[in-house]
């Protein structure tokens, strides 16, 4: 069994949708096109957004497999990116998940330093979620 397969193994696999059909993650352009740049230097990505101190509230990419997702975690959505081969997984933990569950979250970009575990961390800028209701 691969490193992708095993860590996938125990978690929830639902994409979600919000009751009106559209996703509960989107990307916003900037945010795609970082998402190609960092394809194109770590091969498949992922998301996983934790909701611990410090970055744990900032959704963070990782090459995809290296974060070890379990139990605790929701996978809410495969994000399709055009000049990406395959869907990039956006997961996150449960208890965060229920605090957002009432929002539509939108994957965007804004200059500054995340944290250093981030793929994003060395171009300068960080990934960010914006929300707004669902249904809104």
């Amino acid at each position: 069994m691969d490193r992708h397969e095993s860590h996938e193994s125990h978690a929830s696999h639902v994409s979600h949708e919000s009751p009106d059909g559209a996703p509960l993650v989107e990307l916003t352009p900037a945010a795609a096109d970082l998402l190609r740049l960092l394809r194109g230097r770590h091969g498949p990505l992922m998301f996983h957004q934790s909701g611990g101190c410090c970055d744990g509230s900032a959704p963070m990419c990782y090459p995809d497999g290296e974060f070890r997702t379990g139990d605790s975690d929701v996978r809410l959505a495969s994000l399709t990116v055009d000049g990406v081969a395959e869907p990039i997984p956006f997961w996150m933990s449960k208890s965060q998940y229920e605090a957002w569950s009432h929002t539509r979250l939108i994957v965007d970009v804004v200059p500054g330093r995340g944290s250093g575990f981030s793929l994003e961390a060395p171009e300068g800028v960080r990934f960010l979620i914006r929300s707004r209701l669902v249904g809104a």
